[in-house]
């Protein structure tokens, strides 16, 4: 290879890289030093160290966007980088938590990067409860798009959301169906993603990478390791509004510019989830993202 190249980080696995240049050349590479994160979606430049047989990646290029995510420590650390869409992924089972889900959101607000919801395994069927959920969503100006990785069903419309040149990232709980959302939109990778992964670490399992793939119409998704639980980077976040856009569009109502929307008098906020113009639930969100924000 040559001695130095720019490419894009295609695949993350632990510290072990897939680097791709603008050629198509893809390289296995490790980051140089334990100071410099690595996200998939990353624009990096490489190093041949002939010495040992090793590619590195030295710099990491001014990120265009990036999602963070609170590390154990309360610090901010990079999930991906240079989206321009995030796709919430969510099921009839496991059942969803919501405000996992509401965490992506506020994530993606403080990144400025358009999310939109994905509802897998609508086979099993979309009860009442989570359908009125939706409604609440969509009331607050993000998309959704209800789809079946098994049957096919609605993948037509998810794959309309991903525009030529798009960069999206699917992300969600365990267990929800990303990666099998992926191989039905692409089912010639499905042997290349368990090779690519069993060479690098051992035989886990595959959701344990984050993986980048093209699509045909010239898009690109990538499929991200399932979570248990997620909370946005403090630091990232709107200190008034913490990501929640109804939040953002009531607060200006507010009678103090600090306020925090939990016990403050004259807040908009409090009186529009009382009257119900605020949904419940996602004021209660906003509420727990707070609390834990402080705590930290």
């Amino acid at each position: 290879m040559k001695q130095t190249l720019v490419g894009r980080v295609i695949a993350t696995f632990g510290r072990h890289l897939l680097v791709r240049d603008a050629d198509g050349e893809e390289v296995r590479a490790r980051p140089f030093g334990r100071a410099l994160t690595v996200v998939c979606g990353d624009e990096v430049r490489c190093r041949l160290d002939a010495r040992h047989d090793e590619v590195h990646v030295v710099e990491v290029l001014p990120r265009r966007t990036a999602l963070y995510r609170a590390n154990v420590r309360g610090g901010a650390e990079p999930v991906v980088a240079n989206l321009t869409r995030l796709l919430v992924v969510l099921a009839p089972l496991p059942a969803p938590d919501l405000f996992v889900v509401d965490r992506y959101l506020a994530a993606a607000t403080a990144a400025s990067l358009p999310a939109t919801l994905v509802v897998n395994k609508s086979d099993l069927g979309i009860d009442a409860a989570l359908t009125a959920e939706l409604a609440v969503y969509r009331d607050a100006g993000y998309g959704t798009v209800t789809c079946s990785a098994d049957s096919g069903s609605g993948v037509a419309e998810l794959c309309a959301v991903l525009t030529p040149g798009a960069l999206a990232a699917l992300v969600g709980q365990s267990g929800v169906g990303k990666s099998s959302l992926v191989r039905r939109i692409l089912p010639q990778v499905q042997v290349a993603i368990g090779a690519l992964v069993r060479a690098e670490d051992g035989g886990r399992h595959t959701t344990t990478a984050a993986r980048l793939f093209d699509l045909p119409h010239g898009a690109a998704l990538i499929d991200s390791p399932g979570v248990r639980d997620f909370a946005p980077a403090a630091a990232a976040l709107d200190e008034r509004t913490l990501g929640f856009v109804e939040v953002e569009r009531l607060a200006p109502g507010c009678r103090f510019t600090d306020c925090r929307h939990l016990r403050e008098p004259g807040c908009a906020v409090r009186a529009a989830a009382a009257g119900g113009a605020l949904h419940a639930r996602r004021y209660e969100s906003y509420r727990r993202l707070r609390r834990l924000r402080e705590e930290r």
